[in-house]
């Protein structure tokens, strides 16, 4: 708490706005969820200009600071190979790296519907063949699975009595685009009770499992910064002097 107080108070001395992320609670387990708007200055990262693999929320904001902006929150943004390659499509700043992979294939990746998350004029998670008969303009793309909700429905192989649990993160988009909430878990849950979180609580008709057991959050606003293994794609949303900071 009082990490979190401080956080708020060193947000209001240098004129950021409120805090984009808050510790909820959800069905008996505690949850860490953080908000982006459309037309916020969200963001993907993997690589640094020499081409190297970023991987932690340090890196980024070092890189930041040289543009004289911070993170407001980060978290990973879908899975990747053991080089650090996303494993499905990844769009940064207009530039395809790697390509949307269609079908069903081993892992959670693979268990499909899959999905892809967009940033563009709007937010949206699309269902991956949706995302391919589409084909909408993203600025920042990550493609990731399984989909944790799909049009208000959860994911068909989801089970209530599931006993594999993991702390997990994933994304959720609101109908009209304008909205994108991510989620943490702060225990270990279902993809069951995963879902629910965004369906039920957070009332979200799209979401997109990121990953589980490296997850990890940086949100300086409540004193968090999580540290682990090196990460592959990275999602943030970034301050600056034109948005307040």
């Amino acid at each position: 708490m009082i990490a979190r107080l401080a956080g708020a108070l060193w947000l209001a001395m240098i004129g950021a706005p409120a805090l984009a992320c808050d510790e909820i609670t959800y069905d008996g387990i505690p949850y860490t969820i953080c908000e982006a708007r459309a037309g916020d200055d969200l963001r993907l990262f993997l690589r640094d200009d020499a081409g190297k693999v970023l991987g932690n929320f340090g890196l980024i904001g070092q890189r930041l600071r040289a543009e004289g902006k911070h993170l407001r929150f980060a978290m990973n943004a879908g899975m990747y190979h053991p080089d650090r390659r996303p494993v499905g499509l990844y769009i940064e700043d207009g530039d395809q790296e790697t390509p949307l992979i269609r079908g069903a294939s081993a892992g959670n990746f693979g268990l499909v519907p899959n999905g892809v998350f967009c940033i563009a004029d709007r937010l949206d998670v699309i269902e991956t063949e949706t995302f391919a008969a589409a084909r909408p303009a993203c600025k920042y793309a990550t493609q990731s699975g399984p989909m944790l909700v799909i049009d208000g429905q959860l994911h068909p192989r989801f089970l209530a009595d599931s006993t594999s649990r993991y702390i997990r993160n994933g994304v959720g988009t609101s109908a009209d685009g304008q909205r994108a909430v991510f989620a943490i878990s702060s225990a270990p849950v279902t993809f069951h009770q995963f879902g629910r979180l965004f369906r039920d609580h957070l009332q979200l008709p799209q979401a997109l499992y990121l990953d589980g057991s490296v997850s990890r959050l940086h949100a300086p606003g409540l004193g968090r910064s999580g540290f682990g293994l090196p990460l592959g794609p990275i999602v943030g949303l970034v301050d600056g002097p034109d948005a307040g900071g």
